[in-house]
């Protein structure tokens, strides 16, 4: 059995009650809007942001989970899913998932509109259920997302980010995310007890240690469906990288520097930058910090009892490490 399918297991019926329920919350009464939203589910990923919330919910709660558990995965599914669409736009990328993205085949102005649709769709969910606690958290959660994308632009014109920064935007940009999902799983049970900040760092720890293991993907050899060399083609500064800038002499900095700036096209080249950042430990380092995270999220874990649910968020977090794409 495929580890996600493990994972699933103990949450197999409120995943199946769930998709019906998030299809219903994209209903409309325009037939393009209802035939680009069907597209869009039926080219949906592995769901790792639903089954947080699931299994967050019935860990913290015994094994019970409430109407506002099924509302705040589909809020969470439907912001999810409007940045990835506008994210599409914004890279100008042509596919998703291994299919074409919706900018690619109903061009960019229906594409922006289906984003603000979908997001607009989850603010009125939880407006229109009272679940204005599950709405601040998503909220607060699509400003940091903003204000990481935003922070990581500005700094890789610069190519000045220092460890701190790289935390900060991985944090708002990725994390923040994860965070939310496993925050509203425990909220939707549980609303305002210590458990929804528990979770919150849980998820925020598990989505540091996410993005570092995305920044290694740069650097290895599999076919992991994104070309090696391709962060530093888009002069993405990640964690191997800036270990290596910080620890590296004054010449070799300058040649790395000039390198990233100047000659991020040449093949070449990038396979030399990816050579010296291999040699010089960068990635032992980013593989050290990505444990650190994973140990401390497994911690966060060690308060709650044994249960199956608790079982399949550890397998999560060790999938999140351990995953080869």
């Amino acid at each position: 059995m495929k580890i996600t399918e493990q994972i699933k297991q103990p949450i197999a019926y409120e995943m199946e009650l769930f998709e019906q329920k998030f299809l219903l919350s994209m209903s409309s009464k325009v037939a393009l809007l209802n035939r680009i939203t069907h597209y869009i589910v039926n080219r949906k990923g592995k769901q790792m942001r639903p089954m947080f919330v699931f299994l967050v919910a019935k860990m913290v709660d015994n094994g019970q989970v409430s109407e506002r558990t099924y509302r705040g995965a589909s809020v969470i599914e439907l912001i999810h899913t409007a940045t990835l669409v506008h994210d599409d736009v914004v890279d100008d990328s042509n596919r998703r998932r291994g299919f074409f993205s919706i900018n690619a085949l109903w061009k960019n102005k229906i594409a922006v509109l289906i984003g603000d649709y979908l997001l607009s769709k989850g603010l009125l969910l939880s407006i229109d259920n009272n679940d204005f606690d599950l709405l601040k958290i998503i909220s607060v959660a699509v400003r940091e997302m903003s204000e990481g994308e935003l922070l990581q632009i500005e700094k890789a014109r610069q190519l000045d980010i220092t460890e701190v920064v790289y935390y900060d935007i991985i944090r708002q940009k990725t994390a923040t995310l994860i965070a939310a999902c496993c925050s509203l799983g425990a909220a939707s049970v549980k609303p305002n007890s210590k458990d929804v900040d528990t979770m919150r760092k849980f998820g925020e720890l598990i989505g540091m240690a996410f993005q570092i293991k995305d920044d290694l993907f740069d650097y290895g050899d599999d076919a992991i469906g994104k070309p090696t060399g391709i962060d530093i083609k888009e002069q993405k500064m990640t964690l191997p990288l800036i270990h290596v800038l910080n620890t590296c002499s004054k010449k070799e900095k300058s040649w790395l520097i000039n390198s990233i700036k100047n000659h991020n096209k040449d093949k070449k080249r990038v396979k030399e930058v990816i050579a010296f950042v291999k040699q010089n430990n960068g990635l032992e380092y980013a593989v050290n910090k990505m444990k650190s995270f994973q140990n401390e999220a497994l911690q966060l874990l060690d308060s709650y009892p044994e249960s199956q649910y608790k079982s399949a968020l550890q397998l999560m977090v060790n999938y999140v490490i351990d995953r080869k794409k």
